[in-house]
């Protein structure tokens, strides 16, 4: 209990001092929201009434304290550009990135398991070295240019979709998981990599220990120790890599939504940067970095639950 509420704490002082950092770091950078939004033409006088209105001119604290009191509550602002709530904009872009996001999860996993599992039955074959080539190869190439690979050779060679024509999963959910399978690869192909190494290491590591030549000694298999025995210890550090991974996934997609031209959230946080809509670009960096902050945190207490002598 002393380790959760340990954890609990520095995740709730991480959560805070995001917060202000995400809320400043949009408020230092060159750049007038009022002057973006009515242009070049606009007089004085219309400029410091907008700002009025926007609440620009408070005091920067008294701005702070009043966005993280509506923030906590629900209310994240009115988007300068469109003059929509952030909330109702956030809405129709989460499920587009959360899909993306679960589909490479799955990816990963139907991936790297059978393969570092196959890879390791016979490390000095051709399967295993195969594969260790491949993942060199794998993970050296960042997932952007994966995704550029797929979109010329799916979309404009072999035409299975079509680049950019991105199909919302209200108007068709099969076209839509369709085009979602290209990008979740590009982001899955590398994560893959690291896990089955990470696999083949830690099935390597368990077959030197005492309990494998015991199960040999009765009479079991390779196949039946590797599966019963051998598999169930092996997963354990790489279902926490899995865990990890999905902070990664998040990141990776807020590149892969612009490759792909997907109206996710990643899509609408470089466009509301680029326009200095600033109540839409702090949800979005406040809401991604709260995901990476609490699955870090669910990580933690997996290794406390694996290894219980962990501390710290």
């Amino acid at each position: 209990m002393r380790y959760f509420l340990k954890k609990l704490v520095a995740l709730i002082i991480t959560l805070f001092i995001i917060s202000v950092l995400a809320f400043l770091a949009f408020q230092i950078i060159p750049g007038d929201p009022a002057a973006a939004k009515l242009g070049t033409q606009a007089t004085p006088e219309q400029l410091e009434a907008l700002r009025e209105e926007m609440g620009l001119n408070r005091p920067l604290v008294v701005r702070y304290l009043s966005w993280l009191h509506d923030f906590l509550f629900g209310d994240m602002g009115t988007s300068y550009n469109y003059s929509m709530s952030v909330k109702g904009m956030l809405a129709d872009k989460i499920p587009v990135t959360a899909a993306m996001t679960g589909i490479s999860f799955i990816l990963i996993i139907l991936i790297s398991i059978p393969v570092g599992v196959l890879s390791s039955k016979n490390e000095n074959g051709v399967i295993s070295r195969l594969v260790s080539v491949l993942n060199q190869v794998t993970m050296a190439i960042p997932s952007f240019f994966l995704g550029i690979i797929f979109t010329f050779l799916f979309g404009a060679i072999l035409h299975i979709f079509t680049p950019g024509n991105f199909v919302s999963y209200t108007e068709n959910l099969g076209q839509f998981l369709i085009y979602m399978i290209f990008p979740a690869l590009a982001i899955a192909l590398p994560k893959s990599a690291m896990t089955i190494k990470l696999m083949r290491s830690s099935i390597s590591g368990e077959l030197t220990r005492d309990y494998v030549r015991t199960a040999y000694s009765r009479g079991n298999t390779k196949g039946t120790v590797l599966y019963r025995h051998v598999l169930r210890n092996a997963i354990i550090p790489v279902i926490t890599l899995l865990t990890m991974t999905l902070a990664d996934i998040v990141a990776a997609g807020v590149v892969i939504e612009q490759v792909f031209n997907i109206p996710g959230i990643g899509r609408l946080l470089v466009s509301s940067i680029a326009n200095r809509d600033f109540p839409v670009t702090q949800a979005i960096v406040v809401i991604l970095a709260c995901i990476v902050v609490i699955l870090n945190f669910i990580t933690d207490l997996i290794y406390r639950y694996v290894d219980p002598r962990i501390k710290i």
